[in-house]
């Protein structure tokens, strides 16, 4: 039996609640374009920097300008200028700006991997800030353009070794010239034969060094004997200064017999003054004969007592003095 139609309500406002349902989601897509606008910061203040640069290979429209690894900047569009310069313009927020300087420096660094960065330098902190449309040039560094420099300084570096790691090269002689060295100083002659081009040259040098070592050590057998002399002889100065400088020495002796003559040469003296006292005496006698006629004998008794004492002092001082040669004495 056939099934009867089952017949479904229809529901109340239905276009309406469509109508409602787009307009929903209308709202909704209009609100995330606008916050991903707003996040990307569309409806932020902004002020243009122009970047003038030889060619813009690596750049793209949206690429960050960074500063100190922070992104400052965005690319908003690429022109070629009138002088066939690439001109990059570049949108900076106005909160960033405060960074960039009138001397700052601008790089475009392209890596070996074809990535390519835009930096911002400011070295001076002080220096007035970036005005609004300012144009500054931006120095370009590409790390692939030095590959072929590098690659023809490798290959030189490489022939230059290879020239020099030769057999006939310079290095290769001096290696096999410190081969024969080695060789010759595990020989018998050892290192003289190095140093002195041949054996026999070496033996030479050997045997002159063992006559010096002979010669030194007879050198030091005489040295020694010299120095048992030379003992010998001090020791014969040191008996020599006893016996004469010593306190029973021979200058003891000679120190009295000069003190005992100097004693006896000042009784040599007192003793002529009493004779030229007598003799004065014996003046004024003679002048008158007959007064002096009676003391004569006893004057000439104490002339020749005196001359006796006189005789025996000169004897006492050649017999203690014995290197006087003239011991006459002759009266006034």
């Amino acid at each position: 039996m056939p099934h009867p139609e089952q017949s479904t309500p229809p529901v109340a406002h239905l276009e309406l609640k469509a109508t409602l349902l787009l307009i929903l989601m209308g709202l909704l897509l209009a609100g995330t374009v606008l916050y991903v606008l707003y996040a990307r910061g569309v409806f932020e203040p902004t002020q243009r920097l122009t970047l003038i640069a030889e060619n813009s290979e690596g750049v793209v429209v949206g690429m960050d300008m960074t500063f100190a690894g922070f992104p400052i900047g965005r690319v908003r569009a690429i022109e070629l200028g009138e002088a066939g310069n690439a001109r990059i313009l570049i949108d900076v927020p106005r909160k960033d700006a405060r960074w960039l300087r009138e001397s700052s420096v601008y790089t475009l660094v392209r890596g070996l991997l074809g990535n390519t960065n835009l930096r911002a330098y400011t070295g001076i902190p002080e220096d007035p800030p970036l005005k609004d449309g300012a144009e500054k040039p931006v120095l370009i560094g590409d790390a692939a353009a030095e590959i072929p420099r590098l690659t023809s300084a490798v290959s030189e570096l490489l022939q230059r070794l290879g020239a020099l790691t030769a057999p006939d090269s310079a290095l290769g002689l001096t290696l096999a010239n410190v081969r024969d060295v080695s060789e010759k100083l595990k020989g018998p002659g050892g290192a003289l034969s190095v140093l002195m081009g041949n054996e026999a040259d070496a033996r030479k040098l050997i045997l002159t060094i063992e006559r010096g070592n002979a010669l030194l050590a007879r050198v030091d057998g005489a040295v020694a004997r010299l120095d048992g002399m030379i003992g010998r002889t001090d020791r014969m100065i040191e008996r020599a200064d006893a016996q004469v400088l010593g306190d029973a020495g021979l200058m003891r002796d000679v120190r009295a017999t000069v003190t005992e003559l100097n004693a006896t040469l000042a009784a040599a003296r007192t003793l002529l003054a009493g004779v030229q006292e007598v003799v004065g005496e014996a003046k004024g006698a003679a002048t008158n004969a007959r007064v002096a006629t009676a003391d004569l004998g006893v004057l000439r008794a104490d002339v020749e007592a005196n001359l006796r004492k006189l005789q025996h002092l000169l004897d006492e001082i050649s017999r203690r003095w014995p290197f006087a040669r003239d011991t006459e004495l002759k009266l006034p």
